[in-house]
Parts: C-alpha cells; structure tokens; sequence
C-alpha cells in the first residue's frame, strides 16, 4: 500500500470521527465546526483516492496522452507535431474524473440513476457552498452522513471497475477507527 494510499484512508477515517465529534457536541458552534471539517475531509479523502489510482494506472501502456492528461490533471501541448502532457496543471471536475476512470476500466458508464450518485450530487454541491460560499450553506449530521455514505459508495463502485475487489471502508460504514 502507497503512502497517498494510508493518507487517502486516514482522511476518511478523520472525516468519520469529526462525524462522530459533531453527533455528541452540546456546544452548537463546535458542531457545525465539526460537520464542516467532517465535508470537507471527506472529499479530501475521495480526491486523495481518485489521485492514488492515478498514480497506480496513470502509465499504463494502454493509455494515451488524453487519458493521462485526465488522470494527472495536465494539459496536453503540441511539440514537434505530437501531443505530450504539460507541466501546467488542468483541473477536472470531479464527477467527471470519476465518469472518465469508471469507463476506462470498466468498459461501461456508470449507472447515475442509482441513489449514491445522487446522493454524491448532492454532497458536492454542499462542498461547493462550503468551499466557494455565496450563501450561508446549512450543514447537518444527515447531509454529512450522506456525503460520507455516498462517497464510500462511489469509491466502492470505482475500486470494482479498476481493482475487481471491494473498497475496504464499505463494510465499516461511518464507524470511524480514530478515537481522538
């Protein structure tokens, strides 16, 4: 297991426990605190996860420049008449990362009438409140509980089309392993 591996799986856990935290706070500040480190670690830990399977099938022989491009989040530039990935940086949303690694492994699209990619829809979009606010974004133990759900489900559905095994955090839920 590689180091962005035991981070990626460490984030998750930390967004579990701040799930936890904020569950059992009688202090309402410390609670919407907690539920908001709880978001945001829980998409730090997807991304960490989409970056660490790009790092395991980024150079495979069968993949051509766009497809790194997508896994790396590069640019591609012409040299010499041929495409080649830049060093400048290209960002992606993440619904489609997900859509592009979920295909190129498995051969299918996923299936986005299923409840976890709605469920992961709605997730990002509080992210997307949280970290590009416009509007006092309401957080919840519900909301967060689902975003944390769904990403675990969608990581699940990731780890089967590229690995054919099962996502190791499925079975544990939203029970963190952390204690602080």
């Amino acid at each position: 297991m590689s180091d962005i591996d035991i981070f990626a799986g460490l984030l998750l856990e930390e967004s579990k426990r701040f799930l936890e935290k904020a569950t059992v706070s009688a202090d309402h500040g410390g609670k919407v605190a907690y539920l908001h480190a709880s978001l945001l670690l829980c998409f730090a830990s997807f991304e960490a996860h989409l970056n660490a399977i790009s790092d395991d099938f980024g150079h495979r022989e069968d993949l051509d420049v766009h497809d790194r491009a997508i896994m790396f989040e590069r640019e591609v530039k012409l040299k010499d008449g041929r495409f080649e990935l830049a060093s400048t940086m290209k960002m992606y949303r993440l619904e489609d990362r997900v859509q592009f690694v979920y295909r190129r492994f498995s051969g299918e699209a996923i299936d986005t009438t299923l409840a976890w990619w709605a469920q992961l829809q709605a997730a990002t979009n509080s992210r997307n409140g949280l970290t590009h606010p416009k509007v006092h974004v309401q957080m919840t133990e519900r909301n967060v509980s689902d975003a944390i759900s769904a990403v675990v489900l969608a990581l699940g559905a990731i780890y089967r089309a590229v690995y054919h095994k099962k996502f190791p955090a499925v079975g544990r839920g939203l029970d963190s392993k952390l204690d602080f």
